[in-house]
């Protein structure tokens, strides 16, 4: 499978979308993220690299079929590509990029669960 990183060490997590990448930074510089590049410009982009990705995560989901999975529509995920997924992502947006969400209408939700946690 194309989006399965091949060793857990060294990983990132999307801020936006969770999607799990090879944490050299290399592989979100050369490719972005396949769901949220439209918007986050990663690609060729190493400093929003590293303000959009984070390697603090918890848990990892392999999606091989979004469109009929349980998984992917619990975690919200049922519209994006196939590949691994952090079940929550420590971290947060900068303030210009979400104001860019927001003026590009895109609903943005946290995946950090200790941000969205009671306490």
């Amino acid at each position: 499978m194309d989006g399965v990183p091949r060793e857990v060490r060294n990983l990132r997590a999307c801020l936006v979308c969770s999607l799990v990448k090879a944490s050299t930074i290399d592989q979100f510089e050369l490719d972005g993220c396949e769901n949220c590049d439209k918007y986050l410009h990663l690609k060729g982009d190493r400093q929003s690299v590293y303000e959009c990705t984070s390697p603090n995560f918890s848990g990892m989901i392999s999606l091989t079929d979004p469109k009929n999975s349980w998984v992917a529509r619990w975690q919200g995920i049922d519209s994006f590509t196939r590949g691994c997924y952090a079940i929550s992502v420590t971290g947060r947006l900068p303030q210009h990029v979400l104001e860019e969400l927001q003026d590009a209408n895109i609903t943005y939700r946290s995946r950090d669960i200790s941000i969205n946690s009671y306490s």
